[in-house]
């Protein structure tokens, strides 16, 4: 009985031993497996709780136009915080904020009556009323650096740079189709939390430093823009017109060289502006061509050899009747040439070639030209236009097709298909941006001139221009867009607009336009101008041609292209006005006779000392001292021409040069 009870006490004890050590065993492996396994994670975990995280914005990266000239530009900016609990007056120092901030005493007292440690009271306030504030040195609240994005150029090239929110996140336009490379890595300030979540004082943040973003050049002209934009804006109002486009282009690389909508925003402010200011009409709003359709039925016809430039076709003298509906001409004319079909801009020539062309045949070069589709270019919101497939053609869909009559284009897909032909035959892909560089200008990523596809025959090309140069010429429908000196290849064009209503077509709303490229024999410049419901004429030769001539004539002056030079000198120069907006006016460039020069508004004074500011601080002297100058680069001046003291002349070119701080 005994040995019986000594040897359960013996079994107990055991099993007891193993429990214990099946314990510490679990115990300890438990124990590795958290401290060891999964330490990363649970200190992340800690972190979260005990922790908080305020994030703070980058410096956005700078967009400049291909001289270097820049376009959109970051600025450090103050942003005022609060520490409710350090504050023991909530009353008196939100009456002292109110007015410098601009906010209701109200809405400043609950912010700083809250529990929490750290609430923000005002982002990106100006230097003034940071500076007042600073002065007061008021107990709880604080700042923290920002980057406010800043359109120095104000409305130019609005659509097509865009603009950023707050936070600050790209929108429209390069900011947003280019944002990833843009933005930047945001930093954040870390502060600690006590047991119960609440933030601890502000005095022991760690900042993580932003790392800012990366440059964008793009293939844009500010020259060239200019003069864009301000003869489409008085195309606009000559014509009494709800809006207008218009886009000049490189024919042989598909550089898109100026951009412009009429209206215009100042990005700056785009919360002022209706939404549809915002919109960028070249590449996201489709209109009916009209007559500038018939230079690509031209194109098919005389490379699938229907039809020579010298034939004759009969015009029926302004009335012609087919499929039951009657085609009209403006002007009639009765027997001409092919190639006065173009120069007299004949719907009855054009339908009478398109049905000898045939609809698949027709259908098939539209789409080589690029018609019915997305050109690919680096803007958000393209449209692809309106091209249906041949199998939904019906009754005189072929005719009026041929005469740009039910089809539509978007202006970014008309000016590479006429580039096509500026060319010698081959559709390229418009684009943008140049290149994007880092902060030290180490090129990341240079973009190249990209070929879609050939669509007509060198010798196609040569033809359509030489019937093209006739248009511009005595007796053609755009004689307004001529040249002395040169010879414009160009086409008018006229459309009835679809009334949103009646889904039939308008009796009194017209879409006018122009296009061609110039000079005609060595294309540099594609250039279209489209008028949306001209009022005083219908007339793309009338209201477009001329804007078209204008932007011509100053593009190529700036260019100093060949045999322009002497023409020039007459009292036709181009020059940039300074645009004064608040404290800090545009970066404007005077282009002349003998090439592009800065403007220096308050000529005779001296060059202040620029070495060593900021961006900001630059912009702000140029305001102060009604000074123009180039901004290269981004970050703080560390050259500068003239040297400080000189006296600015009119002749003289002022630039600084800014790099990144070591």
């Amino acid at each position: 009985m005994k040995n019986d009870r000594e040897k359960w006490a013996r079994i107990r004890i055991i099993m007891v031993s193993c429990l214990f050590a099946f314990g510490f065993l679990a115990v300890t492996c438990r124990s590795f497996y958290l401290q060891v396994l999964q330490h990363d994670e649970l200190v992340k975990r800690a972190e979260k709780q005990h922790q908080r995280s305020i994030q703070i914005t980058p410096a956005r990266g700078g967009i400049f136009d291909r001289n270097g000239t820049p376009l959109a530009v970051s600025l450090e900016m103050d942003s005022l915080f609060a520490e409710p609990r350090r504050i023991k007056e909530p009353v008196a120092v939100s009456a002292l904020l109110a007015p410098l901030l601009g906010i209701s005493q109200q809405e400043i007292i609950k912010k700083i009556s809250s529990e929490k440690g750290f609430v923000w009271l005002a982002r990106q306030i100006s230097p003034d009323a940071a500076k007042k504030i600073r002065e007061h040195k008021l107990a709880g609240i604080g700042f923290i650096k920002e980057n406010k994005r800043f359109y120095p150029n104000f409305e130019m090239a609005s659509h097509v740079i865009g603009f950023t929110g707050l936070d600050p996140d790209g929108l429209e336009g390069i900011e947003r189709r280019y944002d990833r490379e843009i933005m930047g890595k945001k930093g954040c300030l870390l502060t600690e939390r006590d047991a119960l979540g609440r933030d601890v004082a502000m005095q022991n943040a760690v900042m993580k430093n932003p790392v800012p973003g990366k440059d964008i050049t793009l293939t844009l002209d500010k020259n060239i823009q200019y003069f864009t934009e301000k003869e489409l804006a008085k195309a606009v109002q000559g014509s009494d017109a709800k809006g207008g486009i218009a886009v000049v282009a490189d024919p042989a690389t598909g550089k898109i060289l100026a951009m412009a909508n009429y209206p215009a925003f100042n990005p700056n402010s785009f919360r002022q502006y209706p939404t549809l200011h915002l919109r960028n009409r070249a590449v996201s709003d489709s209109f009916e061509p009209g007559s500038t359709f018939k230079l690509f039925l031209m194109a098919a016809a005389l490379e699938e050899k229907i039809v020579r430039p010298q034939d004759g076709i009969n015009c029926e003298n302004g009335r012609y009747s087919f499929g039951g509906r009657i085609i009209r001409d403006d002007h009639p004319h009765g027997r001409v040439s092919i190639t006065e079909v173009l120069k007299y801009s004949s719907n009855i020539g054009s339908a009478k070639i398109g049905i000898r062309l045939g609809d698949d045949r027709l259908h098939h070069y539209l789409q080589a030209f690029g018609f019915g589709e997305k050109s690919g270019i680096d803007l958000p919101g393209e449209a692809s236009g309106g091209l249906r497939p041949v199998s939904r053609w019906y009754g005189t869909d072929l005719a009026t097709i041929s005469f740009g009559q039910g089809v539509s284009t978007t202006a970014i897909q008309l000016v590479s298909a006429v580039s096509a032909i500026a060319n010698g035959g081959l559709l390229m892909k418009p684009y943008l941006v140049e290149s994007i560089t880092d902060g030290s200008e180490q090129e990341l990523q240079h973009f190249n001139p990209h070929t879609v596809r050939r669509v007509i025959s060198v010798e196609t090309a040569a033809t359509v221009t030489k019937m093209m140069n006739s248009v511009t010429e005595k007796g053609g429908t755009g004689t307004n867009a001529a040249i002395e000196g040169f010879k414009v290849a160009g086409k008018t064009g006229t459309a009835q607009k679809v009334d949103p209503v009646s889904k039939g077509y308008s009796a009194s709303k017209r879409t006018a336009s122009f296009i061609g490229f110039v000079p005609s024999d060595k294309p540099l410049l594609t250039i279209l101008v489209v008028i949306d419901e001209p009022k005083t004429s219908p007339y793309g030769g009338v209201v477009a041609a001329p804007a078209f001539r204008e932007i011509a004539f100053n593009s190529l002056c700036y260019l100093k292209a060949a045999g322009i030079g002497k023409m020039c000198s007459i009292p036709k120069q181009e020059q940039a006005p300074v645009v004064k907006t608040g404290a800090v006016s545009s970066v404007a460039v005077v282009a002349e006779a003998e090439g592009g020069i800065i403007d220096v508004a308050g000529t005779g004074t001296s060059m202040p000392d620029f070495r060593g500011m900021s961006m900001r601080r630059v912009l702000q002297v140029m305001g102060k001292r009604k000074l123009n100058l180039q901004l290269r680069g981004s970050g703080r001046v560390i050259e500068q021409h003239p040297q400080p003291g000189q006296v600015i002349r009119s002749s003289d070119e002022i630039w600084v040069r800014l790099a990144p701080s070591a």
